[in-house]
């Protein structure tokens, strides 16, 4: 109040409304006020080099000169917030510090980085309480997820997969193994997982196992921007199971039954083909090393005006299990569009997304070759 310079203005939003409640602060100092209900605001300072501070939850905080002209007619930005500031759930976006539930939010940035071929393979190790565990080896297959446990011995254990608000079923489609495989790893934005009883307040009852909420990348920039993404993996087998030999296996079977008695001479007939002991490893007949790869391309960005943001993405991957004759291929095409009408205050979002997927699924050659 004992200022010798006069500071007046008014402060509006992006829209030309006036901000009712503004902190506007000498900076360094307790001297500040706040807008009325016109935006209208009025402040002493010390003198003309002296920094204005105006502020308002939800926007950017701006700091100019007193001498400023942008202060007589200030448009404060609206701050965006972080996901480490916000956890978007079913029904909104809530600060953390007012969460009462168990969630965890992972960013793109965040997951597992190497040969992913699924989408569950980004999350190992990176969520408490979440168990990821291959059904097997064999290219294709869904991996087995649980949150904080199994819940029932009759009833599914799986927690509820939701992808860009939609539910996925169990089994993701006909003649699928992974639900998963229906989003491309590469276009995943963020994974949120919610982790307790809280979730069915918002899915019902098929969230008690918990929920994993997948959100896929959007368009962004100013302009037209392309990606490109690919991997190349050799896998080997680390060891074999231990068997005997042929002629290991011929001896020991002959030593058995010259124990009961029987003939030695006929014995050895009957083992091997024809009286012939051979010495074939199955084992190397069923095995191979195996290759697989992984593409992926995006088509990104925004028209001129900002209005049009826009994502196209095709990936493609090729999978070999290291037991001959299975694989998996997978074809993945997204477009995404969220143009805004009327000054903003309409948005549309338009996802489509299609899948080709197909498998060769081997019989049980392991148990066969042992």
């Amino acid at each position: 109040a004992q200022g010798k310079y006069e500071v007046k203005g008014v402060v509006v939003d992006a829209a030309g409304i006036p901000v009712i409640g503004a902190t506007v602060i000498e900076a360094g100092t307790v001297n500040g006020t706040t807008t009325d209900i016109d935006g209208q605001y009025v402040l002493n300072v010390k003198d003309a080099n002296s920094v204005v501070s105006v502020s308002f939850i939800g926007y950017k905080t701006v700091e100019l000169v007193a001498s400023s002209e942008l202060l007589k007619n200030l448009t404060l930005e609206e701050d965006l917030m972080t996901l480490d500031e916000v956890v978007v759930i079913g029904y909104g976006g809530v600060k953390k510090s007012d969460m009462t539930g168990s969630v965890v939010a992972i960013k793109a940035e965040d997951v597992n980085r190497g040969a992913v071929t699924s989408p569950d393979q980004l999350l190992l190790g990176k969520v408490p309480g979440l168990l990821v565990t291959p059904a097997s080896g064999e290219p294709g297959t869904g991996a087995q997820i649980r949150i904080r446990g199994n819940a029932s011995l009759n009833a599914s254990n799986n927690p509820l997969i939701v992808i860009d608000g939609v539910p996925v079923t169990g089994d993701g489609g006909a003649g699928m193994g992974n639900p998963l495989a229906t989003v491309n790893p590469d276009d995943i934005d963020t994974y949120t997982v919610l982790k307790d009883a809280s979730a069915t307040a918002i899915y019902g009852s098929r969230a008690s196992n918990g929920v994993i909420i997948i959100t896929t990348k959007k368009g962004k920039g100013s302009k037209m921007q392309v990606s490109y993404n690919s991997s190349y993996t050799v896998k080997n087998n680390a060891d074999q199971i231990d068997v005997l030999s042929g002629k290991e296996y011929a001896d020991y079977m002959t030593n058995v039954y010259q124990a009961n008695g029987s003939d030695a001479e006929k014995i050895q007939s009957l083992l091997g083909y024809n009286g012939k002991i051979y010495d074939t490893n199955w084992q190397d007949m069923i095995y191979r090393t195996a290759f697989s790869t992984d593409h992926a391309l995006s088509v990104y960005g925004n028209n001129e005006e900002g209005n049009f943001p826009y994502r196209v993405s095709v990936g493609a991957n090729y999978d070999q299990g290291t037991v001959r004759g299975g694989d998996n291929t997978r074809v993945n095409a997204s477009v995404n569009l969220s143009p805004k009408f009327f000054d903003e205050h309409l948005t549309v979002n338009l996802n489509v997304k299609g899948l080709y997927n197909k498998s060769n699924w081997t019989n049980n050659a392991v148990g066969d070759a042992l």
